[in-house]
């Protein structure tokens, strides 16, 4: 078993140096007996009276999504009571998105997880939440990226989980780290409600105010511009890199909220010039319209977009959120009229045929009001905990490593929080 006193190493090369009276330990030194396997192979199809089982979709950003979970049989389920969880173990995803991390919350006891989460059970005498934090450090995350195979999708296997490196500080010192980091990991949550709530209650407005129009003889190209984007050259080095952000769907899709702050990569006035995009005022809404249809963003600030989009700029400010809920509430409809045999697309000839509800100018003038202000502090809410996500990630390494000590860190934390 554990212990802090106990002398200790990890047999993997090239590690950083550690403050003194810290070391490190492989993953598999801090388990309990079989306090590591994996989850249900093969659940079958889902049965609504069944046992929910979380899946990699189920884990993001730290956290575990408990509303859309599948549920098996309990045939199914008896077979793998090794990972039937009792809340508070450590998730690890090992297919497609690997080195997801998060800790079983207390709803899911009783629950499993499904064959590409590993389930990790530490001793009693260490935190999970300390685990938690050493597989989403950058040396942890940099062991997981360079052992696991990729000959179909993305895959780590528990022999190479149990060679993770993990640091270990003092007790008092992992406490404190954790500390320091789990209040931006409050707020972040706390951010994450004030979305929710937000955009639920923008929603209900919208089936409230919008429920007695029926569809007309309108389209969404009469009421709005509809537009598209493209790609600069790839291989012309001065379009790239510049000043103008260029959105592609990995950018929308990996959002937890409906509003675009930054984009992954940037191009220049030359690239804008030479791609079919135009840069669109901040308030378009960006639909992506290929492979995953119906991903939504408002932008917050001028950009691009790629031919993975569907654009569509408001004429005034008050029908803004108008559209933007008429499209969400319409993406079956859209999915419909998609076609591709490699992937599905919704043309842009599609959508602006489409045939939309036009509200009184009196109703859109209410609803905005009820409307643009519930945007308004989720899209703040939204920023507050990205710039707070950037600085935990920033945080982590550094106090992991000790290359920055816990009192100056929480001289940060307290700034913004």
């Amino acid at each position: 078993m554990f212990d802090d006193n106990e002398p200790t190493g990890v047999a993997v090369v090239d590690l950083p140096p550690l403050p003194d009276g810290w070391t490190y330990r492989t993953l598999g030194d801090l388990l309990r007996p079989n306090g590591l396997s994996y989850g249900v192979v093969q659940p079958g199809s889902e049965n609504p009276t069944g046992i929910p089982i979380l899946r990699v979709k189920n884990i993001r950003r730290g956290r575990v999504l408990t509303d859309d979970v599948l549920r098996v049989s309990r045939d199914i389920e008896a077979n793998y009571q090794r990972t039937r969880l009792k809340g508070g173990e450590v998730l690890l995803s090992l297919v497609g998105s690997v080195g997801e991390v998060a800790i079983a919350p207390a709803i899911s006891e009783g629950w499993n997880v499904a064959r590409a989460i590993a389930v990790i059970r530490v001793v009693d005498t260490l935190e999970s939440s300390w685990i938690k934090l050493c597989l989403e450090s950058e040396l942890a995350q940099h062991f997981m990226h360079i052992w696991q195979t990729t000959t179909v999708q993305a895959t780590l296997n528990l022999r190479d989980v149990r060679q993770i490196p993990i640091v270990l500080p003092p007790k008092r010192d992992r406490e404190a780290i954790t500390c320091v980091l789990g209040a931006l990991d409050d707020k972040i949550a706390v951010n994450g409600q004030i979305v929710a709530t937000s955009v639920a209650l923008a929603d209900g407005y919208y089936e409230k105010f919008s429920g007695s129009i029926d569809l007309g003889p309108v389209t969404f190209e009469v009421v709005a511009s509809i537009r598209g984007g493209g790609t600069p050259s790839t291989g012309e080095s001065n379009y790239w890199d510049g000043g103008i952000p260029w959105t592609t769907p990995s950018d929308v899709t990996a959002l937890s909220a409906p509003y675009l702050f930054k984009t992954s990569r940037t191009i220049t006035d030359s690239g804008l010039a030479n791609c079919a995009s135009q840069l669109y005022p901040a308030g378009s809404i960006f639909m992506t319209s290929r492979a995953t249809i119906g991903a939504f963003a408002v932008s917050q600030m001028p950009a691009a977009v790629n031919q993975g989009f569907i654009v569509v700029v408001p004429p005034r400010d008050e029908l803004r959120w108008w559209l933007f809920h008429e499209m969400r509430s319409r993406v079956d409809e859209m999915l419909n009229l998609a076609n591709g045999s490699t992937f599905l697309e919704l043309s842009r000839k599609n959508f602006k045929a489409m045939p939309v509800r036009v509200a009184s100018p009196e109703i859109l003038q209410q609803f905005d009001a009820k409307v643009a202000p519930l945007h308004q502090r989720a899209a703040q809410a939204a920023h507050e905990s990205a710039v707070l996500a950037g600085l935990r990630d920033t945080l982590l390494p550094k106090l992991m490593s000790g290359e920055v000590r816990v009192r100056d860190a929480e001289k940060v934390v307290e700034d913004v929080t």
